[in-house]
Formats: C-alpha cells, sequence, structure tokens
C-alpha cells in the first residue's frame, strides 16, 4: 500500500479522534440514505409505469390500422398484415361514441365492434372476463361491459342495457337497440371500465348504419411489443401510405410523456438529497484538513508534493461517498424487495386498482443512481483537497 492510500486509510478509521470518526459516519450515512430513497422511490415508479403499461397493453392492440373512410373487406390487408415480420394476429373492429339510456338520462360510451373468433388473439380481454366467459361466447344480440359501468348502474350480467345511435337504423328503422348483457370485464383501467363497451361487429354495423363488410380499421397484435415502432415502418411499406398506423405507444403519447416527465422530477428531487448529503462530505474533509494542518506541513516539508496531498484527500472523501453509495443499494434494494415480497404497503384498490405498491428494480435505474452519487462525492472533494494541496508547509507549522 503506498502511503498516499495509506493515511486515507488512516483518517477515515480515525481511531485516537472521535469526534472525526463521528462526522465520517454521518457522511457516510448521509449518501446512504439519499442513494436507498431514490432507489426505492424510482423502484415504484418504475413498477407503477410497468403496470400501467400492461393494462393499457392489455385493452387496446399493439397497433392500429385505420382509414378516415372506413376500411370496405378487410380480409386482403389482414392477410398482408400477417406477412409482415413480428405480426403475431390481426382482427377488424368498428368503434364509435353511442349513449346509454338510463332512466330520463343519457350517458355517452365508447361502442367497439369486435370479430368474436379472432379479437381474443389480439388483446388480453379473455383474462379481463369473468366467471369463465370468453369473447368467442359473444352473440350478436349481446354486449360485454366493464366494471365501473356495471357498478355506477347496477347492472348485472343477464339485464338489458338500452343504446341510443348518433344515426338511423338501416332504412330509418330507429336507433334504439336493447342488448343483452353477457358479460363484465375488468381491465384495471378506469377509463376502459367505465365507457367501454364490446359487441359483436355485425350489431356495431347495424347501429352506426355501415355498408355490409365495412370496419373502421385492423388491430394488430405483435410478438414483441417492443418493436412497435420497428414493425409499423415495416407495415407500412407492406400496405401502402393510404392507411393510417398507430403504435400503441402513439395512442398514448400523452400519457406516457408524463410519466417519464413525472419519473425524471422525481430522479432530479431526490438527488437533491444526495447532494445536500454531499456537504457532509465537504464539512469532514474541511474538518480533517484543519485538525491535520500539522500533519499537512510535516509532509510538504520532507518533499511531498501538492498533488499527492490532493490525492489523499480526493481518496478519503471517495471513499466515505462509495461507502455510502454502497450501503445505501444494499438498504435500497432490501426495503425494495421487501415492499415487492411482503405488500407492507396497502393501497385502496378502488383507487389504484391495485392493492399494494408495485416495485421494479431495473439495472440502467441502479446504474444511473450509483454513477450520480459516487460523481457527486467525486465533486464534493474538490475544494477541500485543493484547500489541503495549498497550504505551504512554513505557514501549517507556524505555531506548532
Amino acid at each position: 500500500m503506498n502511503y498516499e492510500l495509506w493515511l486515507a486509510y488512516r483518517y477515515l478509521i480515525a481511531r485516537k479522534d472521535r469526534f472525526l470518526a463521528l462526522i465520517n459516519w454521518v457522511s457516510v450515512l448521509g449518501i446512504a440514505i439519499g442513494v436507498a430513497a431514490l432507489i426505492v422511490v424510482i423502484g415504484v415508479m418504475t413498477g407503477f409505469d410497468r403496470d400501467l403499461k400492461d393494462k393499457i397493453v392489455g385493452t387496446t392492440a399493439h397497433i392500429v390500422v385505420e382509414r378516415e373512410s372506413g376500411i370496405k373487406d378487410a380480409d386482403p390487408l389482414i392477410a398482408k398484415i400477417k406477412t409482415v415480420k413480428g405480426v403475431a394476429a390481426a382482427a377488424p373492429f368498428i368503434h364509435g361514441n353511442v349513449f346509454l339510456e338510463y332512466g330520463n338520462r343519457a350517458y355517452g360510451l365508447l361502442l367497439r365492434g369486435v370479430d368474436p373468433t379472432a379479437e381474443g388473439a389480439v388483446t388480453k380481454i379473455n383474462a379481463y372476463l369473468k366467471n369463465d366467459y370468453a369473447i368467442g361466447q359473444l352473440a350478436v344480440n349481446e354486449v360485454i361491459i366493464g366494471r365501473e359501468l356495471a357498478r355506477y348502474y347496477d347492472l348485472k350480467v343477464g339485464d338489458m342495457l338500452s343504446i341510443l345511435s348518433p344515426v338511423s337504423g338501416v332504412a330509418g328503422e330507429g336507433w334504439r337497440y336493447q342488448l343483452k348483457i353477457s358479460a363484465i370485464f375488468d381491465s384495471g383501467m378506469y377509463d376502459y371500465d367505465r365507457n367501454l363497451i364490446l359487441v359483436h361487429y355485425k350489431k356495431a354495423q347495424e347501429i352506426f348504419s355501415l355498408p355490409q363488410g365495412l370496419v373502421s380499421g385492423v388491430a394488430v397484435k405483435l410478438f414483441d411489443v417492443d418493436a412497435a415502432a420497428q414493425v409499423k415502418d415495416l407495415m407500412v411499406k407492406e400496405i401502402g401510405f393510404s392507411y393510417v398506423v398507430r403504435t400503441w405507444i402513439e395512442q398514448n403519447a400523452n400519457f406516457f410523456a408524463a410519466l417519464k416527465l413525472e419519473k425524471f422530477a422525481m430522479f432530479v428531487i431526490l438527488t437533491l438529497i444526495v447532494l445536500v448529503a454531499s456537504f457532509n462530505i465537504i464539512s469532514t474533509l474541511i474538518v480533517t484538513v484543519t485538525t491535520k494542518t500539522k500533519d499537512i506541513g510535516i509532509l510538504r516539508s520532507i518533499g511531498v508534493p501538492a498533488a499527492a496531498i490532493r490525492r489523499i484527500f480526493t481518496i478519503y472523501g471517495l471513499v466515505l461517498g462509495t461507502a455510502g453509495t454502497v450501503l445505501g443499494l444494499g438498504i435500497g434494494m432490501g426495503l425494495s424487495y421487501i415492499l415487492k415480497e411482503t405488500q407492507l404497503i396497502k393501497l385502496p384498490e378502488t383507487v389504484y386498482y391495485i392493492d399494494h405498491l408495485p416495485v421494479l428494480i431495473q439495472f440502467s435505474d441502479v446504474a444511473m443512481i450509483t454513477g450520480a452519487a459516487v460523481l457527486i462525492s467525486y465533486l464534493a472533494t474538490l475544494y477541500p483537497a485543493a484547500r489541503a494541496a495549498s497550504l505551504e508547509p512554513v505557514e501549517a507549522l507556524r505555531y506548532q
């Protein structure tokens, strides 16, 4: 061990100076608390992001292909789409706005007409349906509604739902439709569970007075949901530019942008905790330089260069910061594991649709937090180390 490391080690253990040993521990704990808080909070936010992403992807297609005037005879288009690399399944759909007639009031809903034989392969709707019901069982005069809509209007399976169409029926034969509730789905997303209803696509064509064979678009499922942008480019080349092709990210762009901004803001705010803790390192080094002025003077008088003095205190401060970072990583990872496995903190399910904090620790987040903490610790050593290196031997020993 060279003398620089040895001296830095001596100042760290501070066996003969209890006060210096105490402030060393305070510095380490300050960094550790900041790093632990960062890991836990970022882990929880990443967990929320993952759960929300899973719910959104479960209720919407990975890619949607539409045309303003609708798509006539979608089968040839679906056949082309299925030839694109990365596509797992595709199904036609019809969507539009209708009104739920309840008493003397009308409530706006989004009606989605689906092909019962193909919809289960495109979305996770079967996983959301209750009582072992499958989307393939949906009949032409039946409707599937969300849990929140059923709860709000006290609707049950077997009840009749009165739907008002914004357009008149075929040959002007009325615009009110009575549909039997065949199932209730629970996606965990309030907007979908409250505002979305599913019907057979043939019934949707009747409700919106569409010509036979005309659909709003084609819903596409991918093998890899994260490859949506790349598959979209391949799909546009295959089917041409007369269609509007949107990925699940583009359909929820504002929502995901807000989540990303919120996560970044939390990272910046909590990094300030580490920054504040780094002032403990500055204070510790300044106290050490002050109390070790005689030692520095003796070292300089026997020929130790100023650069070596600077390195001694830089190593000293970096070890404090690194020790705090490692300790904080251990505490943060431990707390995250406890929160994930024991579900210690409960959430009101009626508000968040989950009953515990979701935690997901990603290597990239841990690496970013670790790097930021070590960098801040290093920056905190610069002034005290430079101050120690600038001491002249004569001045340091004058009053000794």
